[in-house]
């Protein structure tokens, strides 16, 4: 087992892009920057956004997924103190959930002495998740459109394939949140068990678009691309900032909008040259009729940085 320090710097995400349900995500510089080291019990030092909630050890999704993954393996449960801050929204559709578990898995596999690579770490992050697209995009940067190999999504034998681009340098990122947060669980109970045969050819049309988007950087395309039928349209009554923002998409210097992963934060995909100015007085006056509106101007991330 290992008793060296170790730091971990993981960035949010924003997943679904709109039509890439459950699929596709992107790397946003807002970051998890965590150092941990063993110690006599389980301690939390942090600071930043939700300090108080990350400080707590008990129903700690990161500290609950590394003693998770070392009782699995059969391995002592090293306690940590860890000395984190925090820039990453919670409940809000930002990745953040992925950022923990990874977090979490990182940490069993370092102190635990497991011997894991990355993609090991990131198989077994996705099989907890249920799904890939956060955890991919958080693990390796950029824009990433990722599939699950075995059934159902929970074995931690799951493999995971996926698919890396670079980010446009002509575009940036506006997260826009709403004061209340809102649980993926909760989001997810709004969706159907079935849909049609038309809205599953508009979405598989839609997506495809999306990627050869972001692979050719193609940005009046983003408009048309990110349109979905299979989640947004149930998610929206619990999100409310989407009807409002949604039809900005294609005004000037706004190349696309959709929800950020589950929500109820938006993503706005912007042109890096956008008179901000206008676009977030814009926003401001869009979104007036809701409380306490925060908007968050973001970069990509290119790449997840690991540090023993």
């Amino acid at each position: 087992m290992s008793v060296e320090k170790f730091h971990l710097r993981l960035p949010a995400t924003s997943a679904n892009l709109g039509s890439a349900f459950d699929t596709a995500a992107i790397a946003l510089s807002l970051y998890l920057d965590l150092t941990a080291e063993v110690a006599k019990k389980f301690s939390i030092d942090a600071t930043g956004r939700n300090a108080e909630a990350c400080s707590q050890t008990e129903n700690n999704l990161l500290l609950d997924t590394y003693q998770q993954v070392l009782q699995e393996q059969g391995r002592a449960v090293q306690p940590l103190h860890l000395t984190m801050h925090n820039e990453i929204p919670f409940g809000m559709g930002c990745g953040s959930s992925a950022v923990a578990r990874l977090a979490g898995i990182a940490l069993a596999a370092h102190f635990g002495g497991l011997g894991w690579d990355r993609k090991k770490i990131l198989d077994v992050a996705c099989a907890l998740e249920g799904h890939p697209d956060n955890a991919a995009a958080c693990w390796l940067g950029g824009m990433t459109v990722a599939a699950m190999q075995s059934e159902g999504g929970q074995s931690a034998e799951a493999q995971v394939q996926v698919a890396q681009f670079p980010m446009p340098t002509g575009w940036s990122v506006l997260v826009v949140l709403p004061s209340q947060p809102l649980a993926t669980s909760v989001s997810r109970q709004a969706l159907p068990q079935m849909y049609s045969r038309s809205d599953a050819r508009s979405n598989l049309q839609h997506v495809a678009l999306l990627v050869a988007a972001f692979a050719q950087e193609r940005g009046e395309m983003l408009r048309v691309a990110m349109q979905d039928r299979l989640h947004q349209p149930y998610r929206a009554p619990m999100c409310p900032l989407l009807p409002l923002l949604e039809p900005l998409a294609g005004e000037p210097g706004v190349l696309g909008v959709a929800l950020s992963g589950a929500g109820p934060a938006v993503l706005m995909i912007v042109e890096r040259e956008a008179d901000r100015n206008w676009l977030l007085a814009r926003i401001h006056r869009q979104t007036e009729t809701v409380d306490a509106v925060e908007i968050l101007e973001c970069e990509f991330e290119k790449s997840c940085g690991i540090m023993a």
